[in-house]
């Protein structure tokens, strides 16, 4: 019998979300590991939903985010982090599940979008900045947040940059096999015996 993991909305957070006065609404839904499943279970687009991620930018760390409809592109955003952090970064990484367990105290995968909570600074891309609301990880499988986005860019003090790329979807083509045409067999030749 197969234990279902299932993490409760941190009360933190919310707390954390009250005492900033920030205006959210908290979403409860089935267990969700990716922006893609949370987008289907939500019957959502794509680019409401926001894909975060840990990277660590030479030493430092920051939580980075952008529409589950984008890849990251690190060229891009390392130039972007540069920019915000007044500084030259010379490499971008997503670290180990282990080091964000230890770094921001949560199980693998239960990271929440918001960056002041966990006492990091936040990189977001521009194009989330043009949606009037966004549903944010809360560190949940069963729980988001949404809210509207100019509030939280105001919450999180985030830096702009332009560094996702719209995610190319090859749909595959499913070929029919091919019919076999039925062939009569030749009849072999009978061999002569002398």
């Amino acid at each position: 019998m197969s234990k279902k993991i299932k993490i409760k909305m941190p009360v933190k957070l919310l707390s954390y979300l009250e005492k900033a006065g920030a205006k959210h609404e908290l979403l409860e839904h089935r267990t969700v590991y990716t922006a893609l499943d949370a987008a289907a279970t939500m019957r959502r687009k794509m680019g409401e939903i926001v894909k975060s991620l840990l990277v660590q930018a030479d030493r430092d760390y920051y939580l980075v985010l952008l529409p589950a409809d984008r890849n990251l592109d690190f060229k891009k955003l390392t130039a972007a982090i540069s920019k915000g952090a007044k500084k030259n970064i010379r490499a971008v990484k997503i670290p180990g599940e282990k080091i964000m367990e230890k770094l921001l105290k949560v199980k693998a995968g239960a990271m929440s979008a918001f960056g002041g909570f966990h006492k990091l600074p936040v990189v977001m891309d521009k194009e989330l900045a043009k949606a009037k609301k966004a549903v944010f990880a809360s560190g949940s499988f069963n729980h988001s947040i949404e809210m509207a986005v100019k509030d939280f860019i105001k919450l999180e003090n985030v830096i702009l940059g332009s560094f996702g790329i719209k995610k190319k979807v090859k749909l595959q083509k499913i070929s029919k096999p091919k019919a076999k045409t039925a062939t009569k067999a030749k009849p072999k030749k009978a061999l002569k015996r002398k």
